[in-house]
């Protein structure tokens, strides 16, 4: 059977988030809003895409070619 860490271990990389958040808490906001801008979308947001999607032209892969 293998070693299992302690229970009471943490990671650098845990250390070092927590330790970012403790100095500049402002940063989890940051994300909230970066997060909402790219990723976050309500459902009317979505249903605008898709028709915008249908609406698209297929485009030739080398638009510079000479025809």
């Amino acid at each position: 059977m293998g070693m299992l860490p302690s229970r009471n271990y943490v990671s650098d990389h845990t250390k070092f988030i927590r330790d970012l958040i403790a100095k500049e808490p402002e940063i989890v906001d940051e994300q909230r809003e970066g997060r909402a801008i790219w990723w976050d979308k309500t459902p009317r947001e979505l249903a605008e895409r898709r028709v915008m999607d249908q609406g698209r032209v297929p485009q030739k892969p080398y638009v510079y070619g000479v025809e």
